[in-house]
């Protein structure tokens, strides 16, 4: 899919609703970087189209999410686990939700909402944090069925690049299924570098399914420095 990119700051003080607006005249020529940073090394996401927030994942996003999830359901099959019918329901994604929160409070995830409106229409997340010498999360991330072809994917990638540098992440990494080329590309266009395949790696829509393996290595700052 061809994506067209703007790229623009992140402030550290991330507040829980977070619009995004663009920071290039017209005629600015446009530098370039890999998304999630540039030359001095702050880092950097792409612009959203008007309209779009991020936001923090909040217990009351339950309804928002079930019917996000019910409008997906066929669009996210091929690439997520099988669901109980209880997920697609505002009181499974209550439980999941505060799930992750509680798994976020112990410092073991990032997830945050795309919306338009008062529409979820995607997620971005890093999941699975590892600290001590790893410094490591893996990325999670769909958008809406329709709400493809904008850039949002690749956006909320380089947004969860910014929130990984803050929180002094030194890598994220992430795998695709095989024929994902889509993901692949988003991926790429972020700055990761595919350094491995995994034969059977996850149980995916019913069986256990191949994948290659992206990394993007951040800094190389002590392990556990935050973003200056």
């Amino acid at each position: 899919m061809g994506v067209t990119h703007h790229l623009a700051l992140w402030s550290p003080d991330l507040p829980r609703r977070l619009r995004v607006e663009a920071t290039r005249s017209p005629g600015q020529p446009i530098r370039t970087a890999r998304i999630g940073d540039d030359a001095s090394g702050r880092s950097l996401a792409d612009v959203l189209p008007p309209g779009y927030e991020l936001r923090r994942l909040a217990v009351d996003d339950a309804p928002a999410l079930a019917a996000a999830y019910s409008r997906n359901r066929g669009h996210l099959a091929p690439w997520d686990p099988r669901r109980t019918e209880e997920f697609f329901s505002e009181a499974g994604q209550r439980k999941d939700t505060e799930a992750k929160l509680a798994s976020a409070g112990l410092g073991l995830q990032d997830p945050w909402l795309l919306v338009h409106g008062d529409a979820v229409v995607g997620r971005v997340n890093l999941n699975n944090i590892v600290r001590g010498v790893f410094q490591n999360a893996s990325l999670g991330y769909w958008v809406d069925h329709e709400h493809t072809a904008k850039g949002l994917a690749t956006a909320a990638v380089g947004f969860a690049l910014r929130r990984a540098v803050e929180l002094g992440l030194h890598r994220v990494e992430a795998g695709t299924l095989v024929d994902n080329v889509a993901s692949r590309a988003v991926l790429r266009r972020c700055g990761f570098e595919q350094y491995g395949a995994a034969a059977g790696y996850l149980f995916i829509a019913g069986a256990w399914q191949d994948h290659l393996l992206f990394q993007r290595i951040l800094h190389d700052r002590p392990a556990g420095a935050a973003a200056p």
